[in-house]
């Protein structure tokens, strides 16, 4: 120990924790509000006052404020308390966390007001538009530029556990959500993604399901390893299982995206590659849950007797509980079954209330008393938030589970022979589950009055102190002593090299043709087996080499990005290269008109997406029930794709020339005029409100550039073509006694709905125009399910 080190007295920044923490507590309280509010509007239309308060266009303003606004406040506040005393450093810049705390409100602000006037891209957990889009980037990089600075001014040589979940935190969300949200704009409030169809799809749930990783786990990990060792006064159970747990929870969890999408169109291969990868998870996710709740041995005591331990602990449990569901889920067999069913709803609650809500509570339990130097104003408080927020989540995790079960089963059933659907009528299933919407609806508001009792508790503790900044007498390090590692060390080291020469042989496996995978099969066991042989011989060089690793964080940084950003790029790539006129199967979309367009911009401004896929499902109940499954072409011009997440309603897939327009006219106006039974909102606005005519020419203009095949067309005659079709749809209802206008917004939701489901056969695309021939650097399209038995068959 050097005992002539420099001293210097610093002051933390706790500012910027409590203004984190208190938007945290507020925002999660409107975001449970909404939530509760939705819940109630499933069990009861009525609810569904007025087009911005609609089921539709509140659901995505729930999500957004649990996940973003909660959670990401929460995040933020854990990691700048935490960050500073792991560093012994105060953050680099005061106005950084400044921007930064006032520019993420603003954001949440401006998504508050626009998800509920249809402003939306469409996609779940990215549906803010492009302007706010990059909005949130920056304020991001404003983030990470703060935290980076600050490792590099750190007084402490090695980077604890903690820093790394929040390093792999900032790089990746970084990574996902740029990709995510690649759009070309049409206004100040539209865009289409950069993707369309299958490409969408899998790159909108290798960024969803990542989300959930990268901002509900990775940085919530983080403060467990910060703080839980803090309230149970024990330091961290492993430290050699932190560094299992980390690196293989950042490689693993990138790569299990496309199980979002079992049984669907997307190819194969990925579909196999999803779940295995997922079904891995168990491993990292466990250990990392056996690290958290061992880190209490010899304090269990504190469970009777600590509510900030109570917090902890039972957060982690629920975090091993979601961690088991979720490979379990991703089990095909499994998923065909829980897949668009409440069971999903219920597996997500499971994490968001009982792993990222617990922790928080855990979290400003333990904060609130240090950051105000007071004690809390009730303890017999905090233990009844913990009860009532317990029996919350129960109630509302049971009733999804059973009503998730219920309905799968009961849409899967048919009779023996297999020929028809037991149960036929989706109305049927609906019904059957509203007593367990009705639980879900009174488990939630328990959980929301214990966040009420804690901004309470919280308020009083704060109102009982003062504001209180900690400073402390930190020994300052010499520059130069850390952050000297260089690229040959970093990447010429053997745990690097062994990882890549495994990986690459693996990957040849998946890739190439039969009999040269197993080849590389074979040589991945042989390599991974030298691999063994050679850390078993020399593991204290590969110790060495990873404590070296740890002084330096930008090594540290580049290793965890190409960790995370491998399985993304291997799973992606291949399914971009696949062009329009090639593997598309037997069918090929046909062009939306403009009014068709138009319509379904307005399908997915009124959120329908949240209620109904457009992906029927290669199983058997699926194909009885709503017709020909699709196939990959069909949704090849979609941008966004709208293959959905839940069926609250059926599949529209093969709506298209189902019921006559007056059917569409009359459901949208009423829906228990046509559908007994249905709890779906009525749409009155849209029989009077006008489409949006003037932006139709840049509408087509972005789908032309996305490489859509619209024949040449001057605004005047793509606006003529939109009014033509809405006079013949008009024409039509008039037939049937029903009086609209051409330009409203029923017209054009009518003609997108007619339009669902019709396609070209291959023949026809003959007659499209020629793709522009471009020098590839890449040959191309590659489909790795050629050749593969799988790629033909279930």
């Amino acid at each position: 120990m050097n005992t002539h080190a420099k001293k210097q007295l610093i002051t933390f920044d706790d500012q910027i924790v409590r203004q984190f923490m208190w938007a945290s507590i507020l925002w999660g309280i409107v975001g449970m509000l909404v939530g509760v509010i939705i819940a109630s509007q499933l069990n009861f239309h009525q609810l569904n006052l007025t087009s911005w308060l609609s089921f539709g266009r509140l659901r995505p303003l729930h999500t957004n404020a649990v996940i973003f606004a909660f959670v990401g406040n929460m995040m933020f506040a854990g990691i700048y308390y935490s960050t500073q005393r792991l560093c012994k450093a105060r953050m680099a810049s005061d106005v950084l966390s400044k921007i930064h705390f006032w520019g993420w409100q603003g954001i949440i602000v401006a998504a508050a007001i626009t998800l509920p006037l249809g402003f939306t891209r469409g996609q779940e957990y990215a549906e803010l538009i492009w302007p706010i889009n990059i909005a949130v980037a920056l304020i991001w990089v404003v983030f990470a530029v703060n935290f980076f600075w600050t490792l590099a001014r750190r007084n402490e040589p090695s980077l604890y556990v903690a820093l790394w979940f929040y390093i792999a935190t900032i790089i990746t969300v970084a990574m996902l959500y740029i990709v995510n949200h690649l759009s070309i704009p049409t206004s100040w409030t539209h865009s289409y993604t950069l993707f369309a169809g299958v490409q969408n799809a899998l790159v909108q749930w290798w960024y969803g399901h990542n989300a959930v990783a990268f901002f509900l786990t990775t940085p919530i990990l983080g403060i467990m390893y910060y703080f839980l060792p803090k309230a149970a006064e024990r330091p961290v159970y492993s430290y050699r299982l932190s560094i299992v747990h980390f690196w293989s929870l950042v490689f693993i969890y990138i790569w299990a995206g496309p199980h979002h999408l079992l049984n669907t169109a997307l190819p194969k291969w990925l579909q196999m590659l999803g779940m295995f990868f997922s079904l891995m998870l168990w491993a990292p996710s466990w250990g990392g849950m056996l690290n958290g709740l061992l880190t209490l041995r010899g304090a269990w005591d504190k469970l009777r007797t600590d509510p900030v331990v109570k917090f902890f602990i039972a957060a982690v449990t629920f975090y091993g509980m979601a961690t088991f569901e979720g490979p379990l889920l991703s089990i095909r067999a499994v998923n065909a079954l829980s897949h668009y069913s409440d069971w999903t709803i219920g597996h997500v609650h499971a994490g968001a209330l009982g792993w990222n809500g617990l922790m928080a509570a855990g979290l400003f339990y333990w904060l609130t008393p240090r950051l105000y130097g007071t004690k809390l104003h009730s303890i017999a408080m905090a233990n009844f938030h913990f009860w009532i927020s317990i029996v919350g989540i129960l109630l509302y995790v049971a009733a999804m589970w059973v009503s998730g079960i219920m309905q799968g089963l009961m849409l899967n059933s048919t009779n023996a022979a297999g020929t028809a659907l037991t149960y036929p009528n989706f109305i049927e299933t609906l019904t059957a589950i509203r007593p367990m919407m009705a639980f879900r609806t009174i488990g939630g508001g328990m959980y929301l009055v214990g966040m009420g009792l804690m901004l309470w508790n919280l308020w009083m503790t704060a109102r009982s102190g003062k504001p209180v900044n900690e400073s402390r007498e930190i020994a300052v390090i010499e520059r130069g002593r850390v952050d000297n590692m260089g690229a040959k060390e970093t990447f010429l080291s053997d745990p690097v090299t062994y990882f890549f020469g495994g990986l690459f042989l693996l990957m040849g496996w998946i890739f190439l043709p039969r009999g040269a995978d197993i080849t590389a099969l074979v040589c991945a066991l042989i390599f991974g087996a030298i691999a063994v042989r050679k850390f078993a011989t020399s593991h204290h060089t590969w110790s060495q080499w990873y404590e070296r690793l740890l002084e330096n964080w930008l090594p540290f940084t580049v290793l965890t990005f190409i960790a995370v950003a491998l399985g993304g790029l291997i799973q992606i790539i291949p399914t971009v290269m696949v062009n329009r006129a090639k593997n598309m199967e037997d069918r090929i979309q046909q062009v939306y008109t403009p009014l068709e367009l138009t319509g379904r911009d307005i399908y997915v401004a009124e959120g329908c997406y949240n209620c109904h896929s457009q992906m029927i499902r290669t199983m058997l109940p699926d194909v009885l029930r709503y017709g020909d499954y699709s196939r990959l072409g069909e949704s090849i011009y979609d941008h966004p794709f709208q293959w959905g997440s839940k069926r609250t309603g059926p599949d529209l897939a093969r709506e298209g020339g189902k019921y006559p327009h007056s059917w569409h006219y009359n459901h949208m106006m009423e829906p228990r005029s046509t559908s007994v039974g249905s709890n779906m909102p009525a749409y009155p606005h849209l029989f009077t409100e006008k489409f949006d005519q003037k932006t139709l020419p840049k509408k087509i203009a972005a789908m032309v550039q996305l490489g859509v095949p619209y024949p040449m067309m001057t605004a005047v005659e793509i606006k003529e073509n939109a009014i033509k079709q809405g006079i013949e749809i008009v024409n039509t209802l008039k037939a049937d006694k029903i009086s609209a206008s051409p330009d409203t917004k029923i017209v054009a939701l009518i003609a997108y709905l007619q339009k669902l489901g019709k396609y070209d056969t291959p023949e026809v695309e003959g007659k499209l125009p020629p793709i522009p021939v471009k020098p590839e650097l890449i040959p191309g399209p590659i489909n790795p399910d050629k050749g593969r038995s799988t790629a033909t068959g279930e």
